[in-house]
């Protein structure tokens, strides 16, 4: 890191020769004396890919050149029609000074054939006296999941390149978190990807209205594999191997000669016959029972439950079944109806348009995308019409007692068990690097007070 050493002082060894040996002798005696009573070991050297990371850091701590203040960090993205060094001049250097870095980066990569929304940081230095163009310190680009570039300017005014290639490794995280913000910021923050989170929401979706159930402050915990880079970042998430929130747990389970499914911890499967809510995100606008009607004006039957969305937000299947019906139907306008098991039948009205594939006679899965929100028929505005059907007569679909999922036994129940207590095994070790030291546990931890 001598590149960015600033303010190298230069000094005269002779006025201080002497004290220099005075000092030396006086820090070896004292080093003799300690000796004996603890030797600490010599830090182990840093690997190749924590100096290229440090390497990688060195642009944004860079000092100033005379006459500069120190530099900022700009963020920078590459406008439509817009070429590199055009992109680096915005971050307020001079047309020469883009011109070299986009030269130095193009012994890394493609310069040329770069694309919109190509992303970079550019470490800037501005005059201090507000006069001509900034000083172009240090740039980062990422090339890869895992690779980046960098220039950094040394104190002879060249721009050095270095090539960074992070380590991709395997692990299983535990995600310990509250919600703040909605459920998908605040995984976010703890390495999920959108992907995992949407498997959370899909299963949490048999238990919780995540409207009216889930509040700020609410505890949450994850466990899934990813590969992440030696910096943290993930990369590429695996299986969803575990979900709690607001209390509810689900363990994931391969059933031999099956699918992936979710259990709870006693070995339940917590996939209900039906879906509380067929469209994420929605909230409930109006309940089953006698109201009056919005656009009849008078008091009449609501045979269903209505859930606020935008137009064009997906349906889901409430659970797995044969379309009986996809057709206009009156007031009802675009209405579908999916015969499920036993005698119950769902049904969703006003939609703006089916799913592809999705017609009378055809087989859905739960969870599966079968229409869209809409406002055709008897409709005040875009919203989803659902309704419950057993034994063909309309039931309150939130008060509907539905079959429950199916339990494990037997060997199953024996290797659940056993991946349900290695994930435990996980979640008590993060429980445990969380929990705060007492006085007494950090003496025996670091040998002080011996």
């Amino acid at each position: 890191m001598h590149d960015f050493d600033p303010r190298r002082l230069s000094f005269r060894i002779a006025p201080r020769a002497v004290a220099g040996a005075g000092a030396l002798i006086a820090l070896f005696a004292a080093w003799k004396l300690t000796e004996s009573v603890t030797t600490p070991a010599a830090p182990p050297p840093l690997a190749p890919e924590a100096v290229a990371a440090l390497q990688h850091a060195a642009f944004s701590q860079a000092e100033a050149q005379p006459g500069y203040a120190r530099p900022q960090n700009v963020p920078m993205k590459l406008r439509p029609g817009e070429t590199l060094a055009s992109a680096v001049e915005r971050a307020g250097v001079a047309p020469a000074e883009a011109r070299q870095a986009v030269d130095a980066l193009g012994q890394a990569f493609d310069t040329v054939h770069v694309k919109a929304g190509l992303a970079f940081e550019a470490a800037v230095a501005r005059p201090r006296a507000n006069r001509g163009p900034a000083r172009l310190i240090g740039l980062s680009m990422r090339t890869g999941p895992a690779s980046t570039i960098t220039l950094s300017r040394t104190f002879d005014g060249a721009l050095r390149l270095r090539e960074l290639d992070e380590k991709i490794t395997d692990e299983t995280t535990v995600a310990d978190g509250e919600i703040h913000g909605s459920l998908y910021e605040s995984a976010a923050k703890l390495g999920a990807t959108p992907t995992i989170t949407a498997q959370v929401v899909k299963l949490f979706a048999h238990k919780l209205d995540f409207q009216r159930d889930i509040k700020a402050g609410d505890e949450f915990k994850l466990v899934f594999g990813r590969k992440v880079t030696e910096s943290g970042r993930t990369v590429e998430t695996g299986d969803l191997e575990y979900a709690e929130l607001h209390g509810v747990k689900f363990y994931r389970f391969d059933r031999p000669g099956g699918d992936a499914q979710y259990f709870d911890a006693a070995g339940k499967n917590i996939k209900g016959f039906l879906l509380r809510t067929p469209v994420d995100g929605a909230r409930m606008t109006s309940s089953f029972g006698r109201r009056r009607h919005p656009v009849l004006g008078y008091a009449r039957a609501h045979q269903g439950v209505d859930f606020g969305a935008g137009h064009g937000t997906p349906i889901i299947a409430a659970g797995d079944g044969v379309v009986a019906e996809a057709r206009r139907w009156g007031g009802y306008g675009n209405w579908l109806r999916i015969r499920h098991s036993g005698g119950w039948d769902t049904g969703y009205a006003h939609v703006s348009s089916y799913a592809k594939g999705v017609r009378a006679g055809s087989r859905v899965r739960q969870g599966q995308v079968i229409a869209y929100v809409g406002s055709t028929g008897m409709s005040t505005g875009p919203h989803l019409h659902y309704e419950v059907w057993l034994h063909g007569k309309r039931v309150n679909p939130v008060g509907a007692k539905v079959p429950q999922g199916t339990v494990l036994g037997g060997a199953e129940l024996v290797s659940f068990k056993a991946n349900k207590a290695r994930i435990d095994r996980l979640l008590g070790a993060e429980d445990e690097a969380q929990r705060p030291m007492t006085t007494a546990q950090l003496s025996a931890k670091t040998g002080l007070g011996r």
